[in-house]
């Protein structure tokens, strides 16, 4: 993959809602129609990610996949995505033994419509941007991170910042500090803080 140079955007995804985004998807040996909100009553794990029969994306889709329990334990679903049509999706599935291990849905965006929603589509390349989004039961956008295609991402902090996002939504007024993992000491911001950190 070469390095691409993308346009700066100054849209900040943080509170958009994408309930009512519906893609095809390869999942459980079938090819279904997936509506985000029929998700209501659950968190989403969003991947997205360059391309089928790759090098770096099924490292991190195998990640994901050997932490799918923890994500449903949090109350989420991951999805993959990228600009594969479903069919591609079933062959890597049927020939990859990284990719035979997801039990999660892989979407299909092959027209690219919600990647550019989601300011992760490279114009010149047809293809996706590493982003990760968390997405609230009300289909909000919550924390979102972009990589270059080079650069792999981590399942585990991805599944701690969607345990930070459950936490704060179920606590309001309880903030959650750098490296916060489930259990540990959360904040309560006040004046009573204020240079005491």
């Amino acid at each position: 993959m070469t390095e691409t140079t993308q346009p700066v955007s100054t849209h900040n995804l943080i509170g958009k809602n994408i309930s009512q985004t519906e893609l095809e998807a390869f999942h459980n040996e079938e090819i279904k129609t997936i509506k985000l909100s029929d998700y209501k009553d659950r968190w989403i794990a969003l991947i997205f990610y360059p391309a089928d029969f790759t090098f770096v994306c099924p490292t991190e889709l195998e990640d994901a996949a050997e932490l799918y329990p923890e994500f449903q334990k949090a109350g989420a679903e991951i999805m993959s995505i990228s600009t594969d049509t479903v069919y591609v999706h079933k062959a890597w599935h049927d020939s990859s033994e990284a990719i035979k291990k997801i039990k999660y849905p892989m979407l299909s965006d092959p027209t690219g419509r919600f990647c550019k929603e989601l300011n992760v589509y490279i114009t010149e390349e047809g293809l996706a941007l590493r982003g990760s989004f968390i997405i609230s039961p009300e289909g909000v956008i919550k924390a979102y991170e972009v990589h270059d295609n080079n650069i792999g991402r981590s399942a585990q902090e991805l599944l701690r910042k969607l345990q930070s996002a459950v936490f704060v939504s179920e606590n309001p007024g309880q903030v959650c500090p750098a490296r916060w993992k489930p259990g540990e000491k959360t904040l309560k911001p006040g004046l009573d803080l204020v240079g005491k950190i």
